[in-house]
């Protein structure tokens, strides 16, 4: 019986890392793809590229497309700061427009190529409000445009479906299902401006929830920043 296959999106941030230790646990062939669009934290690509080593991924690639500098998008436009972490159910200046709908497209097209049913997709609760495209609705609507706009969804030859395991999890709890899996969350970067030695900074959204969760869970946080922050306490 051949193995089956599937496509984990690998940011090298730790829901991706998480979402590939959990493939990887149900046993399934494992092709890694990381996007790079321009992102301030480029980083985070020899993030993934350690992450899908270290996990075993049969293949790792990263795919480069030209977004340009979006205006106002945080993570890109040189002249848009990254904000510090506020605490709000606000759409967040950190959303690049429609970046999942592109990330997701270049993971279908993999998985077409290489006849895989499943796409990991690192979505998860601490998402929801500020990222529209994160959505369980989204990713209903995802999977049916990809049955209708494929070959082999159109044949019925692939039962294409996004597989959101970390949806209904907040980080605290990514980051201990992570570690039950004895995934090494020293490989990630999370800062949405870590410099190039991958120091984060600390005080962005990103870092702030990661670093709140691994106090939560009375663990030390293996990250190496630049700065501090305080908690923020709803």
């Amino acid at each position: 019986m051949k193995q089956a296959k599937a496509i984990i999106l690998l940011s090298g941030g730790i829901d991706s890392q998480t979402c590939l230790a959990i493939a990887r646990h149900q046993d399934y062939q494992c092709y890694a793809l990381a996007v790079d669009y321009g992102q301030k934290h480029q980083v985070e690509l020899q993030s993934a590229a350690r992450i899908a080593e270290s996990l075993e991924a049969k293949e790792f690639r990263i795919i480069t497309v030209n977004l340009g500098e979006m205006p106002g998008a945080a993570l890109t436009d040189s002249h848009t700061a990254v904000p510090n972490y506020e605490c709000s159910n606000r759409i967040k200046t950190t959303y690049f427009p429609a970046r999942n709908t592109i990330f997701l497209s270049f993971a279908l097209a993999w998985a077409e190529s290489v006849r895989a049913e499943k796409v990991f997709f690192g979505a998860n609760l601490s998402d929801y409000y500020g990222f529209p495209d994160t959505r369980p609705e989204y990713l209903e609507a995802f999977t049916k445009m990809a049955l209708l706009a494929t070959k082999t969804g159109v044949l019925n030859e692939l039962n294409f479906t996004i597989e959101a395991p970390l949806l209904k999890l907040d980080k605290k709890e990514i980051i201990q299902l992570g570690l039950e899996l004895g995934v090494d969350y020293s490989l990630s970067t999370t800062c949405y401006q870590a410099n190039l030695e991958g120091l984060a900074c600390g005080v962005c959204d990103s870092c702030t929830i990661r670093k709140n969760a691994f106090a939560e869970l009375g663990v030390s946080d293996p990250a190496r920043y630049f700065s501090s922050n305080k908690s923020c306490q709803n």
